[in-house]
């Protein structure tokens, strides 16, 4: 597909971008490190949120041989509040590779970054641009917007024709004397002007040649063609509270929050009541005939994720000393030591009301 003022494009973003580019810390950093887990951090999230824990990173890990040498339960606490804690464990596990296998050198080609655990195309491209000044396009949900609006582009964006499209025109717009300033131009455009929602196209440099604005398509492109399907999945947490001690356990399946800590949990088709809860199989199980007594239950807590909700109930049950686990995997804390485990964000919540 042929596209008019790819010129006109470059030129006025690079224009726009001179005195409007957004004073953010990693902006002007060329150690690719650094680059790498800014980028990392800022999938899926907010720079607002992201900001304090790139700098909590950067300063607890150093060097990428720091966060190699890291153990697992503390960076997990480090991200604990960021979510999509799969991106911890790639980091981590990408670090550790850097660290024995490439003796602690980041790989300086896109290839080879692209290599690494956890990194795509997307982060690929910024990390070589950024730090090696390398002519490969970035393509996220910014750039998606911004060209589909100024080009006029109606193919669905979630579509293998339709990225394939966007993809080759981000890179014929490329500004090959300084790619990785274009990259940030258009993302900070993305991000500043060319919104999701409460685009400013009265402020815009692109507006006189907008496809979108010229034919009031602003709020309609970019398309999609698939609708995420959300389940809501039913979490029944158990407090078993022991003299000044709880038992947790550490999510070892693939599932959502995997290897963060969570009390005891039996999970449920539904929201069931106290007195359901006392004749699920599982609850029969844990408790058999020892002694135990329900103190309180919670009102429903609620968090909402990309292709899910979850609704949890805490039940804060005390057992007498003779109580034993049947878990092999539970652990017995005491009650003020549970700040330092990495607990998902609903626990987390119900935890500071301890």
């Amino acid at each position: 597909m042929a596209f008019q003022n790819k010129k006109y494009f470059t030129k006025k973003l690079l224009e726009w971008y001179n005195p409007n580019s957004r004073p953010l810390p990693w902006k002007k950093e060329k150690n690719p490190y650094f680059i790498w887990l800014s980028e990392i951090i800022l999938q899926q999230t907010r720079v607002e949120q992201g900001l304090k824990y790139y700098l909590k990173f950067k300063k607890n890990y150093p060097t990428v041989s720091h966060l190699a040498q890291a153990p697992e339960d503390e960076i997990m606490k480090n991200w604990e509040g960021l979510g999509y804690y799969s991106r911890a464990r790639n980091l981590h596990s990408a670090a550790k590779y850097i660290s024995s296998e490439l003796d602690n050198q980041f790989p300086q080609t896109y290839s080879e970054i692209l290599k690494l655990k956890g990194v795509g195309e997307y982060t690929a491209a910024a990390i070589s641009s950024f730090a090696f000044n390398l002519p490969h396009a970035v393509v996220d949900g910014n750039v998606y917007r911004v060209l589909t609006r100024f080009f006029g582009i109606e193919l669905a964006i979630d579509t293998t024709i339709g990225k394939k499209e966007i993809q080759q025109l981000a890179q014929e717009l490329l500004y090959l004397k300084n790619p990785g300033l274009y990259n940030q131009a258009i993302m900070d455009f993305g991000a500043t002007i060319c919104k999701p929602k409460g685009a400013f196209c009265e402020k815009c440099l692109l507006q006189k040649k907008c496809k979108a604005f010229q034919n009031n398509m602003v709020a309609i492109l970019p398309i999609k063609s698939k609708k995420i399907k959300k389940e809501t999945r039913y979490f029944n947490y158990l407090i078993i509270h022991q003299n000044h001690q709880v038992y947790i356990r550490k999510r070892k399946e693939k599932d959502i929050w995997q290897n963060l800590y969570e009390f005891p949990l039996i999970e449920t088709k539904k929201e069931i009541s106290k007195a359901s809860l006392l004749k699920q199989k599982n609850f029969f199980e844990i408790f058999f005939d020892q002694f135990y007594g329900i103190l309180s239950f919670s009102d429903s807590y609620v968090q909402k994720l990309t292709h899910r909700t979850i609704i949890a109930r805490f039940y804060e049950i005390e057992v007498n000393n003779s109580f034993k686990a049947n878990k092999s995997d539970w652990v017995c804390v005491n009650k003020k030591d549970l700040r330092n485990f990495a607990f998902p964000k609903i626990i987390d919540l119900y935890i500071k009301k301890f």
